[in-house]
């Protein structure tokens, strides 16, 4: 069994890879970390583990302690933090799987433009893959350090790429994305409590959101993207309007899809002439690692809307994170990961 520790697990990443992997069949867990809750069970902040595990927490800084105890670190630390205890995480096991977003840019200078402060361990970012396996399954399967996109990114990148890719995309792109109220995170405070979210579809980055850095570095186009916080709990959905090449038709897109995900697990081409979800959509991919894909056609010639959707805390990080893992190991990529999602839910 190999055995693994989560780092900042109390909150709903964390909770969501912790569900992961106890119920991974080649996995132990054997540390958990929150300062919150340290000392107390595991299943007190995540009641859905109830008669899963007798782990309880430990405090971060005692994670040394248990030197020699792990073989894989996966982080689910916030992002400033992350990069200053890089150093202290890479000395205690041999392979580290961060899902924030301190090493997911390549250029420090971007990073510091979207995330407001400066890099402070630059040298540390190239040592890092991107943890997107569609794209850098190769790299993975050999990078004892990787990095877990972001979750609005995930759902960008999987739905442009095979476009770019192809050369089937021009100019820049518009991306409007939807995401549920765990995308902000178990302490968002008084903007995410029930009262001031029910009801609302908050625009909380009507431009420059930060994961858009991560989609234009994956496809070599500009990128425009704006984010707004709807009802759902789970779930992203992203919207991208494109101008497409010349001659560039619906036959060519589909062709372009099928051809890039033909032998993915995680990865469904959705663009349907009827039927009750006939684009992608979140609420049927609750819980599951799956990403869907899909696109319509516009009226004006030469355009397309691409749609991406998938469960933020899923496909968007620890299953992500999981699916990583189990590349780097050579293990099935669909272990631990099996589960398709609920209709109705």
């Amino acid at each position: 069994m190999l055995r693994v520790a989560v780092v900042g697990a109390s909150g709903y990443i964390g909770g969501e890879l912790l569900r992961l992997l106890i119920g991974h069949p080649r996995v132990e867990v054997t540390v958990a970390t929150s300062n919150r809750f340290a000392g107390k069970r595991v299943d007190g902040p995540h009641p859905n583990l109830r008669g899963a595990t007798d782990l309880t927490f430990v405090a971060n800084d005692r994670l040394a302690e248990a030197e020699g105890s792990f073989d894989v670190l996966f982080l689910a630390t916030p992002h400033k933090e992350t990069m200053g205890r890089m150093p202290e995480f890479l000395g205690l096991a041999e392979q580290v799987i961060d899902l924030s977003g301190d090493f997911r840019l390549r250029d420090p200078q971007v990073y510091e433009h979207h995330y407001g402060t400066p890099h402070t361990a630059p040298e540390l970012i190239p040592t890092f893959t991107t943890g997107l396996p569609e794209w850098h399954r190769k790299e993975i399967r050999e990078s004892d350090r990787i990095s877990v996109p972001g979750c609005m990114a995930t759902a960008g990148i999987l739905a442009l790429r095979p476009l770019s890719e192809a050369g089937l995309l021009t100019g820049g792109i518009q991306v409007d994305a939807r995401t549920g109220s765990s995308g902000s995170g178990i302490s968002a405070g008084s903007s995410n409590i029930h009262a001031e979210r029910s009801g609302a579809m908050r625009i909380f980055a009507p431009n420059s959101h930060r994961h858009q850095a991560e989609i234009t570095q994956s496809t070599g186009l500009p990128v425009s993207m704006t984010a707004t916080g709807v009802e759902a709990v789970r779930g992203v959905q992203v919207l991208c309007r494109v101008q497409l090449t010349e001659g560039t038709d619906e036959r060519a897109l589909r062709r372009a899809y099928r051809e890039a995900y033909a032998d993915e697990r995680f990865v469904r081409v959705v663009a349907q002439k009827r039927g009750l979800y006939r684009l992608p959509e979140p609420k049927i991919l609750s819980g599951s690692n799956f990403c869907d894909v899909g696109f319509s056609v516009g009226d004006e010639p030469g355009t397309a809307v691409v749609v991406g959707a998938l469960d933020n805390l899923v496909k968007g990080g620890s299953g992500n994170a999981v699916q990583c893992l189990n590349i780097r190991q050579g293990w099935p990529e669909s272990l631990g990961l099996e589960f398709t999602g609920l209709h109705p839910n």
